[in-house]
């Protein structure tokens, strides 16, 4: 069946390359949207979408852009507008996969459009940076990075060679067919080692009436990704257990996953089952990595790589606050489960991060500031680890659902 592809490039400056991968994909029998995105000239070739259309959509002009010669400002209007338009053309139909080719410039453009359009659609980023840290470009999503080994400036007997690999690699993405297998409805769980065995006995459960459920470790990318799926529409329902990420975003920490953390199942109404688990803890690279100003804190060599920093009680108070307000904003059906005898595997009687004081704090957080004419609390007494605590969690989610 015939494919439609979008290939977002810079005619300007890299025509001859992107009209060659053009053609191979023509070759494969798959029809070519073509999308300028450059600014310093005119086309090599007559595009689909054109550089005036980009600039426009990103909310600027070409020509103010051009006479500007401000590299970095173009390339944030191209950015916003090859996003937009890239989102715009998926929306109507006309974009199986996408394809793009450059340095930093052309990457940095080509990888922002592909962030905004879906997990499954195929993306390749054929890039000069790929050889590099790579998470500014791929982000949460499944964007393929291939190292372009040599510059992309101009054919020879590599680039050609690797160029005909990423034309082949995109045509046999939106070629290939997903093999059928049982589509259960999506569960989405967070977790941490400390809080491993609730989420392994609510997965079980939930597993045993017919869910599948998709756990994502609560390290800073993993809250993001699971976020991006729930928005996307992909998810049923929610087991958010360990809400650790907004620890290091308040406090400082390695693992933040961001602002938006916890929005994204409240804006779309995706029933939820929430918990503070391992609201204990920030987390740091090795023990040498922590700040001098936290030097004086309770802290935790979890492993050679990983030192943690125990919360302070003023701190779990605003936890507890950012949780309920968060969840405060949900249009759907949510409980928070509290675990009043401790959050994670290191908060209970005789481990190194029981805090007694912290807790209170915590849980008195919540209290005052959830709407409970929104959400149902649970304060259970008992551990997050304990069976019952991860039966009660599943059982009322099993039961909104």
């Amino acid at each position: 069946m015939t494919k439609t592809i979008l290939i977002i490039g810079t005619l300007d400056t890299k025509g001859v390359e992107f009209a060659y991968v053009r053609d191979l994909i023509r070759a494969r029998g798959h029809q070519t949207r073509v999308m300028d995105a450059g600014v310093s000239g005119e086309p090599a070739f007559p595009p689909d979408i054109t550089a005036e259309q980009v600039a426009t959509a990103g909310g600027g002009a070409l020509a103010a852009l051009r006479a500007a010669g401000d590299r970095g400002a173009a390339l944030e209007v191209m950015g916003r507008g090859a996003r937009a338009l890239a989102v715009a053309e998926h929306a109507a139909g006309r974009v199986d996969g996408v394809i793009s080719l450059g340095g930093s410039g052309g990457t940095s453009i080509a990888t922002h459009a592909m962030l905004g359009l879906p997990v499954g659609l195929p993306k390749v980023m054929v890039s000069t940076m790929a050889s590099g840290n790579v998470a500014p470009y791929v982000d949460v999503k499944d964007v393929t990075m291939m190292y372009s080994v040599v510059d992309v400036a101009g054919l020879n007997r590599l680039s050609r060679r690797i160029l005909a690999n990423a034309a082949g690699a995109v045509a046999g993405m939106v070629e290939q067919a997903v093999p059928q297998g049982e589509d259960r409805p999506l569960i989405t769980a967070t977790m941490f080692g400390v809080t491993t065995p609730c989420v392994t006995a609510v997965r079980e459960a939930l597993e045993a009436k017919g869910y599948e459920v998709l756990v994502f470790h609560a390290t800073g990318s993993g809250g993001r990704a699971m976020e991006s799926l729930i928005d996307g529409g992909f998810i049923t329902g929610v087991a958010d257990i360990t809400t650790t990420e907004w620890c290091d975003e308040l406090v400082g920490g390695v693992l933040s996953a961001g602002p938006h953390r916890l929005e994204a199942a409240a804006r779309k109404g995706v029933p939820q089952v929430v918990s503070l688990g391992a609201l204990d803890m920030v987390n740091f690279g090795g023990i040498e990595t922590v700040p001098e100003a936290f030097k004086g804190r309770t802290l935790y060599k979890h492993n050679p790589t990983v030192t943690l920093m125990r919360t302070t009680p003023e701190e779990c108070a605003q936890l507890g606050r950012i949780i309920a307000e968060k969840l405060n904003a949900t249009t759907g059906p949510t409980a928070l489960f509290v675990p009043l005898k401790g959050v994670s595997m290191i908060d209970a009687v005789g481990q190194p991060f029981y805090s007694a004081e912290a807790d209170a704090a915590l849980f008195a957080a919540v209290r005052q500031h959830l709407d409970r004419s929104k959400v149902e609390l649970v304060e259970l007494d008992l551990h997050i680890n304990d069976p019952a605590f991860a039966t009660a969690m599943a059982e009322r989610l099993l039961a909104m659902l």
